[in-house]
């Protein structure tokens, strides 16, 4: 997907803590602009991944009706 390290079959938990990681990375005080700079970069690229599996789920979720019937929710 990016060279940021992210796969298209990392599983949302490995993208989730690898996102916390991140945060905490950006939040020390010892870190150059350089890096913050690229952290920031690859927590939006982890962020537009999470979006799409979320999104891509939230798509293929089925609600069952009163008839025993699936249908998109």
């Amino acid at each position: 997907m990016t060279e940021n390290n992210i796969s298209d079959n990392m599983s949302m938990e490995d993208a989730f803590q690898k996102l916390d990681r991140t945060v905490e990375q950006l939040g020390s005080r010892d870190i150059t602009l350089e890096d913050s700079f690229r952290l920031y970069q690859q927590g939006m690229e982890l962020l537009r991944y999470c979006n799409e599996k979320i999104d891509t789920v939230e798509k293929k979720m089925l609600k069952m009706n009163e008839n025993g019937e699936f249908s998109e929710f």
